[in-house]
């Protein structure tokens, strides 16, 4: 069996707890635009790791809280 690795993430429970935080003003927040959010948040994209640790720092939170690597086999 082929192993993959996948970068998950908790950025919409985040934003649910951080008073319904929108993406948008997530985005204005860690300098990134709106459809970047999007992206990392769909699984679609990878945040580069310095944009990583900014979405964990603007929700008060450990980048492992917000971020996980994990291995999924095919």
């Amino acid at each position: 069996m082929a192993k993959k690795f996948q970068i998950t993430n908790n950025i919409r429970k985040f934003r649910f707890f951080a008073n319904e935080m929108t993406q948008q003003q997530l985005a204005e927040k860690v300098g990134a635009s709106r459809q970047t959010i999007v992206a990392i948040e769909a699984g679609k994209y990878s945040p580069s790791l310095e944009l990583a640790f900014r979405i964990a720092h603007a929700f008060g939170a450990k980048i492992e809280e917000v971020f996980s690597y994990e291995e999924k086999e095919y």
